[in-house]
């Protein structure tokens, strides 16, 4: 049991930009929750599923009030320090969903702002960096800050296999790559908090 005065663990929210269940994303999003469950302590992950909103429309904002699904996601957004991203590239951007979630959330007041974020991408090649650099672009626009280093692009297809039939992370040389990517979002998240607590007085 923490002590009162133990610092309370920084909550992450991860958000998967595939909606396909078996998909190497939600696979990168299960072993990062693995990973910090077992062996990062002060940081806990939830993944939030965002099949259920609807398209953007404002038309839907009703008495300045939110559809229930999208408040309830806003919500989650406003109760987290950080963010793990995993983003798939789909036409060299990020994909539908994740961006109809992501602008949902910017609808004033923007909850994204002043928070650390951190995005994880598979896929061939480049492995996903396109749509990465394309989050970070609206990160700039949305006061969301995204570590620099390290990055995590992940070439899903090249041998050894990356991935088993389920989708799940089998490789352990990424399963590394990825623990260093939450420790330095831990490390940026509590620094921001820091900062936010000495401009407060």
């Amino acid at each position: 049991m923490e002590s009162p005065s133990s610092p309370k663990p920084i909550k992450v929210t991860a958000i998967c930009g595939s909606l396909r269940k078996a998909s190497f994303h939600h696979g990168l999003i299960r072993s990062a929750i693995d990973i910090t469950n077992n062996s990062i302590n002060g940081m806990s992950i939830e993944h939030i599923d965002i099949s259920s909103l609807p398209m953007l429309n404002t038309d839907l904002e009703v008495d300045d009030k939110f559809p229930p699904e999208v408040e309830s996601f806003r919500q989650k957004i406003i109760q987290s320090d950080c963010f793990l991203f995993a983003s798939p590239e789909y036409n060299y951007t990020v994909t539908a969903p994740l961006k109809n979630a992501i602008d949902w959330a910017s609808r004033l007041p923007n909850v994204w702002a002043d928070k650390a974020a951190a995005v994880i991408s598979a896929g061939g090649s480049f492995g996903g960096g396109l749509s990465q650099y394309s989050l970070r672009q609206s990160g700039v626009y949305l006061d969301l800050h995204f570590i620099n280093k390290p990055e995590f692009f992940l070439d899903a297809f090249e041998d050894p296999p990356k991935f088993d039939d389920d989708g799940n992370l089998v490789d352990e040389e990424a399963k590394e790559k990825l623990k260093a990517v939450l420790l330095a979002l831990k490390a940026f998240t509590l620094r921001l908090q820091g900062g936010r607590q000495v401009n407060r007085g």
